[in-house]
């Protein structure tokens, strides 16, 4: 039996308090029982469905995200293919095989004849071309730096399921406890509905306190509708990054009073940013790709050695030969290169130096709002809910005691569940900020610890 199921049962085996209206305390009781025994077999029925499922906790269902991935599976594979292309950018060139036929007669007694004219050549040879050291040594280092940019890049692709994931899973959770509230308050506006047809058939109670509780009945059970749909649209959400896993229960709610994120901090923090990051490595790569083309400017050697047969009656040869590119128009072919590169060298570093400056404003805008979410779902708690709920108990011993309406106590009924929805709203608006703080770098040990579940909290318990 779940939790919200056994405090029903506390309930019914706790004493009752002293009531100053004894009829009152008949009819409380009465309707109290009739909502527990409404209560209890949809609970333990929910209880045996979910006993044999294990709860999804937000970690776990962050794991299942990031396996489950695709843009993680393909930043996995991007990585791989820099790593192998690094291998073979340290590499020279191949040597490149020649094989020919020179100062072939076509024409007079000797023509198509390989061997009769001493000046016909039957050769073999290979070329290899001399790449100058500090070329291979730019060329490796500018695929080291496309490695290391595919990896920021794949940290920024589990930073975003994991965000993602964790905000969904969030979505569902509070989603469901908003369902739990709404049906609660269902429960109790059917009973005021009976009891206010049994009333006005009495003779006690008027036509407009069984409209008024009607009324009632129908805006929450148009409520309970509405977030009815939100757990299904949640639900949807959260297999989209989970799978099957989505329709296991939920576990209990994370800590969401901490964040590894200081605001007089924040330039340092954000410098492990994968969004920065990966506008580093673009920096770091754009001038390595700068170095090569400084390195490009000084053409490369290449040697080629070949052996020549002739006729029979002749001697064969060797020849060796040298061959040296002319950069005849540097300016208008090497340079242009070299000066792109740092241009866009330039240029990343800047577009670096403005997203680490615009992410700073964004996550100090969040941390206030995080910080102002928390603070009001406190005063909810503290104040403002218990307010409403000792309202509607005043409302219930007023109008147990004949004065005071029907609407009254409607009213005042109404007032706590909107109190109550609001902190709820309020939660899981700070949960949401706090899921796209704590999850702002790759895996930082702070955002692992506050995932951690809270003791002894319930789903949607307001004190």
């Amino acid at each position: 039996m779940n939790r919200s199921a056994l405090s029903l049962a506390g309930q019914l085996r706790r004493p009752a308090r002293r009531c100053l209206f004894p009829g009152a305390r008949l009819r409380y009781r009465a309707r109290t029982l009739a909502l527990s025994a409404a209560l209890l077999p949809a609970l333990a029925l929910a209880s045996a469905v979910r006993a044999d499922q294990p709860p999804l906790s937000l970690p776990e269902a962050q794991r299942l995200a990031a396996l489950r991935s695709k843009q993680v599976e393909a930043s996995d594979l991007a990585v791989s293919a820099s790593q192998d292309l690094a291998v073979a950018a340290a590499e020279r060139p191949d040597p490149v095989a020649k094989v020919g036929l020179e100062n072939l007669p076509i024409d007079g007694a000797e023509r198509f004849s390989v061997q009769r004219d001493f000046m016909t050549l039957r050769s073999v040879g290979i070329v290899q071309e001399i790449t100058r050291p500090a070329k291979l040594r730019a060329r490796a280092a500018e695929s080291q730096q496309a490695v290391r940019l595919a990896e920021a890049q794949k940290a920024q692709a589990l930073v975003v399921v994991r965000r993602d994931s964790a905000l969904a899973w969030l979505d569902r959770y509070y989603a469901e406890a908003t369902e739990q509230t709404v049906l609660q308050q269902l429960q109790a506006a059917r009973l005021e509905v009976t009891a206010a047809d049994a009333a006005y058939r009495g003779g006690r109670g008027t036509a407009a306190d069984v409209l008024a509780a009607r009324g009632t009945l129908a805006e929450l059970e148009d409520l309970a509708a509405d977030a009815s749909r939100g757990v299904s649209s949640s639900r949807i959400a959260l297999v989209r990054w989970v799978g099957d896993a989505a329709d296991r229960p939920l576990a209990g709610q994370p800590a969401i009073d901490t964040i590894p994120l200081h605001k007089h901090a924040l330039d340092s923090q954000l410098a492990e940013h994968p969004e920065i990051l990966a506008l580093e490595r673009r920096e770091e790569l754009a001038r390595a790709e700068a170095e090569v083309a400084r390195a490009d400017r000084h053409p490369d050697w290449s040697v080629e050695l070949m052996y020549s047969q002739r006729g029979s009656g002749y001697s064969n040869m060797v020849t060796l030969e040298l061959t040296v590119p002319l950069p005849i128009r540097r300016a208008n072919r090497q340079d242009p290169r070299l000066a792109a590169r740092l241009a866009q060298a330039s240029q990343a570093k800047a577009e670096r130096e403005d997203m680490l400056r615009a992410h700073a404003a964004e996550i100090r805008a969040m941390i206030d709002a995080w910080d102002s979410a928390r603070e009001r779902r406190e005063r909810y708690r503290s104040s403002i809910v218990p307010l409403a709920a000792d309202r509607s108990v005043a409302a219930r011993a007023a109008y147990d005691g004949g004065k005071a309406s029907l609407s009254d106590l409607l009213l005042a009924q109404r007032a706590e569940i909107d109190a109550r929805l609001k902190a709820l709203q309020l939660e899981a608006s700070a949960a949401r900020l706090w899921a796209q703080l704590a999850f702002l770098n790759p895996t930082p040990a702070t955002a692992e610890a506050a995932t951690a579940t809270s003791a002894g909290s319930g789903r949607g318990e307001l004190q």
